[in-house]
């Protein structure tokens, strides 16, 4: 009986430490850690959506923010700052350095701020691409937001505010714009103390032995964001410009086009990703591509569907690089987002254009790059013949022979010399017999005789 009775108290001595042991292990916190070391724009957005979405999926006790930036896009600011107001899950702000103006108003929309030594917060006045100061009415709609923010967090329990919103709105002051060093801060109620790291943070908020995860992007999201870089776009843009250069220059769909093509899916595909480029954007491209198509090869000539297609295709390069929700600034247009996408494909352009120039009249004249661009070289002992405009024009009302598919421009054949011609209407397959009915420019314009 005194063996059973020591068994027993032996079994529950284990049974006890075995299920303290577990419930330990199972109220270790997990902190999920965020990095926004970037200026604050789409990208920054969806990279805080994605890590606030895993965070709650895995359980996260805690998510600690990351934090060094000057600002950037009030837009994207205001909606990442509505994705922490929103997340069920404490966010704790670890300013590394700056928070800046749109940082600082995704800041303060943080449960807890921490801060570390040489570190400052605010400085939120709304300013252009140019740095230049906005009219009030933004500097108005950027104070409402901050002090709704400030708000959002409540009182505390003696009746003052946990983030107090009139110290929110001098942030935006243009008279006398308000940052805080973190000492400042911690007296203002904006800050709860200073870290020197991460690690740090957490032990300020006592949270000694927790589970650390940290937010990995995908190859995918990594490459996507490395594509929107700056000089990438550029880039891109001269694929662009470049390839539609080489094939107005020797029409046909040779190198020149799939390198625009490439250019093209490489420019449109990051920034429709990012919610920058829309849908009417990328078809007001296409729309240009199409009217160039046109131009290059039905229509004789460079004229209103070339020049469209150009103004076309420019529009779609330039408003897919600009914030539609900046553009459109409470129903009024901002033509100030315009400068800096406009400037970017300007240049690039330019660029482009001069590079294809150069580079076409190096390239050419060696048979090592003949593959560029299909360049047939008309040959005289193959029938083909310099034309005579006016000799052309006595031609009208002759009877002549397909010698290519003319869909609708192609070759006629009269005696043993080809000409251009183009198709009045419709089209003519080889072989078949036309009828010139007017020339214009060197070219014979036909219609098809009744078989």
């Amino acid at each position: 009986m005194k063996h059973t009775a020591l068994l027993i108290a032996a079994i529950s001595g284990i049974m006890f430490y075995i299920s303290a042991f577990s419930a330990n292990a199972e109220e270790r916190d997990t902190v999920y850690v965020i990095d926004i070391m970037q200026d604050i724009d789409k990208s920054s957005l969806r990279r805080l959506t994605m890590g606030l979405r895993d965070a709650e999926a895995c359980g996260a006790d805690y998510i600690v923010l990351h934090l060094d930036t000057y600002g950037g896009a009030v837009d994207a600011a205001d909606s990442m700052r509505t994705a922490i107001l929103h997340t069920p899950v404490p966010v704790v702000a670890f300013i590394d350095m700056q928070a800046a103006s749109a940082g600082a108003l995704i800041s303060i929309a943080c449960d807890s701020i921490y801060m570390r030594p040489g570190a400052s917060i605010g400085a939120a006045t709304v300013v252009n691409q140019n740095g230049e100061v906005m009219p009030d009415k933004y500097q108005s709609f950027m104070r409402g937001m901050m002090r709704a923010t400030a708000e959002a967090h409540g009182r505390r329990s003696d009746g003052t505010w946990h983030r107090d919103p009139a110290i929110a709105e001098k942030m935006v002051d243009t008279a006398g714009v308000l940052s805080f060093t973190p000492d400042e801060a911690i007296q203002a109620r904006y800050c709860e103390g200073k870290a020197e790291a991460l690690d740090e943070v957490i032990a300020l908020m006592g949270l000694d032995d927790c589970v650390i995860v940290e937010q990995e992007l995908s190859p995918l999201e990594r490459f996507v964001l490395f594509m929107m870089s700056p000089l990438l776009q550029g880039i891109f843009l001269m694929m662009i410009i470049g390839g539609i250069y080489f094939e107005v220059q020797s029409p046909g769909l040779g190198l020149p086009s799939i390198i625009a093509i490439l250019g093209a899916v490489l420019y449109f595909s990051p920034l429709y990703i990012h919610g920058l480029a829309l849908n009417w954007e990328i078809a007001l491209f296409v729309a240009g591509l199409i009217l160039l198509a046109v131009e290059i090869f039905v229509t004789p000539g460079f004229g209103v569907a070339g020049i469209t297609g150009i103004i076309l295709a420019l529009t779609g390069l330039i408003f897919a690089m600009v914030d539609n929700d900046v553009l459109y600034f409470q129903g009024r247009l901002n033509l100030d987002a315009l400068l800096r996408p406009c400037a970017v494909v300007l240049v690039s352009t330019a660029a482009g254009l001069t590079l294809s120039i150069w580079g076409a009249s190096k390239l050419y004249p060696r048979k090592a790059f003949s593959y560029i661009a299909q360049k047939t070289e008309l040959r005289g002992d193959e029938g083909w013949v310099g034309v005579d405009t006016q000799s052309v024009s006595g031609l009208v009302g002759t009877e002549v022979r397909a010698a290519t598919e003319m869909y609708p421009s192609g070759k006629v054949k009269i005696g043993d010399r080809l000409y251009e011609a183009v198709m009045e209407y419709g089209s003519a397959n080889a072989g078949d017999i036309l009828k010139v009915v007017r020339t214009e420019g060197g070219r014979l314009y036909c219609v098809r005789l009744p078989r």
